[in-house]
C-alpha cells in the first residue's frame, strides 16, 4: 500500500511565522483558522495536518500579495539543521549525488510538496521538482518554496562550494524570476522542459566536508523509524476519514482532493494504486452507515439527503443493489 505523507513537525510553521514577521504580518494572521496555537509552535509534540500548513500559506500569501517570488524567498529560509534528522542524514552523506539520494529517499520528513527526481548525464546534475500533485491556487508557490529549499540546502552542503549552473522552469513570471535573479545571483531559464536545479556533474562525486559514515547509518535508522511512524495510513483511509468527518457522504472527489491538497487527477491515480476508486469508497461509507441508520428511526427521505442522494428513490435504487430489497423491506425485517 502506497503511503503518503501526512504531517509535518511545528518548526516547519515556526519557520513560515518568522519569515512573515519580517514583513509585518503577525503570527495571529497567519494562524488564522488553522486550529494551531502560537505556543503550539515551540512544542516538540505538535504536528500540523495538510490542511493546516496549506491554510497557513494561503494566509501568508493574501498578506503578501505583491511580493514576487515570495515562495522561492521563504524556501531560502530553511537550513539543514531545520529538518533534525533528515537534515543530519544528507549532511553526513559522504558525496553530494549520495545525499541527493538520501534526501529523496526520506523526502516526507523534509517540507516537501513536490516529486523530486535525479538528473544525470554526462555533463550535468540536477534535480527536478515535478508540481503537478499539487492543488492549485498553490502550485507554483510550493514549486519555488521546494526548489528554493533545495538550492539553499545544496549551497550549505558544499559550504557554498558548489556552483549551480542554472535554475530551471517551465513557466516563471517575469518579476518572479527578476526577483530569484537578485537573491541568487542567477537568471532563471523559462520555457524548459522541467523544474530544477542543474550542477555540473563533476561536483555530484565531490566529498562533502561534513561526511561521517557512522553517523549517517545512525541517522538513516532513524529516518527510517520515523518514516514508519509517520507513513502508517495510506491515502484509502485518508478519504474514509474525510468522508466520516465535518465533510460527510456529500463529499465529491473534488472536495476530497482539495481537504488533501492534491489535484483530482492525482487523488483517482493514488486510489488506483490502492485497488480502489474515489465512488467504490463512498459507496462502501454509505452503504454501511445505510444500514447502521435503518435499526432508528429516521425517516427514509431525511435518511437519503444525510447519505448524501439527491431523493428517495437514488438512495432506494441503490439499497436494492446493495441488499436485493427496499430499505423498508430490510427494516421490516430487522424488527
Amino acid at each position: 500500500m502506497r503511503a503518503t505523507p501526512l504531517m509535518h513537525p511545528a518548526v516547519i510553521a515556526q519557520v513560515m511565522v518568522n519569515f512573515a514577521a519580517r514583513f509585518g504580518v503577525d503570527a495571529q494572521t497567519c494562524l488564522l483558522g488553522t486550529g494551531v496555537e502560537l505556543d503550539d509552535l515551540t512544542r516538540s509534540d505538535t504536528w500540523l495536518q495538510r490542511s493546516q500548513e496549506m491554510r497557513l500559506l494561503e494566509n501568508m500569501i493574501m498578506s503578501l500579495p505583491d511580493r514576487p517570488a515570495l515562495g522561492f524567498e521563504l524556501g531560502l529560509q530553511y537550513n539543514v539543521s531545520t529538518f533534525g534528522i533528515w537534515g543530519f542524514a544528507i549532511r553526513t552523506s559522504p558525496t553530494l549525488a549520495s545525499a541527493v539520494q538520501t534526501a529523496i529517499r526520506y523526502l516526507p520528513l523534509s517540507t516537501a510538496y513536490c516529486k523530486f527526481s535525479i538528473i544525470h548525464t554526462n555533463t550535468s546534475f540536477g534535480l527536478a521538482a515535478d508540481p503537478d500533485d499539487i492543488a492549485q491556487p498553490l502550485r507554483h508557490f510550493l514549486l519555488e518554496r521546494d526548489i528554493g529549499t533545495a538550492f539553499n540546502l545544496l549551497r550549505e552542503l558544499g559550504l557554498n562550494g558548489v556552483p549551480v549552473q542554472s535554475l530551471e522552469f517551465q513557466h516563471l513570471p517575469e518579476p518572479h524570476a527578476q526577483r530569484i535573479e537578485e537573491l541568487t545571483g542567477i537568471r532563471p531559464h523559462t520555457g524548459c522542459n522541467h523544474n530544477a536545479i542543474m550542477l555540473d556533474c563533476r561536483h555530484a562525486e565531490m566529498t562533502l566536508p561534513t561526511c561521517d559514515p557512522h553517523l549517517l547509518r545512525v541517522f538513516e535508522d532513524q529516518c527510517a523509524r520515523q518514516l514508519r511512524q509517520r507513513q502508517v495510513e495510506g491515502v484509502t483511509g485518508q478519504v474514509r476519514r474525510i468522508l466520516l468527518g465535518p465533510m460527510g457522504l456529500l463529499s465529491t472527489l473534488e472536495d476530497v482532493a482539495r481537504s488533501l491538497s492534491i489535484s483530482p487527477r492525482s487523488l483517482r491515480r493514488r486510489l488506483a494504486e490502492e485497488g480502489v476508486s474515489f465512488s467504490d469508497l463512498l459507496d462502501a461509507e454509505r452503504q454501511q452507515l445505510a444500514e447502521q441508520l435503518l435499526s432508528t428511526q429516521m425517516k427514509l427521505d431525511e435518511m437519503a439527503l444525510h447519505l448524501g442522494y439527491g431523493d428517495t428513490a437514488s438512495f432506494t435504487r441503490a439499497f436494492r443493489r446493495w441488499y436485493n430489497c427496499s430499505p423498508g423491506e430490510y427494516r421490516r425485517n430487522q424488527s
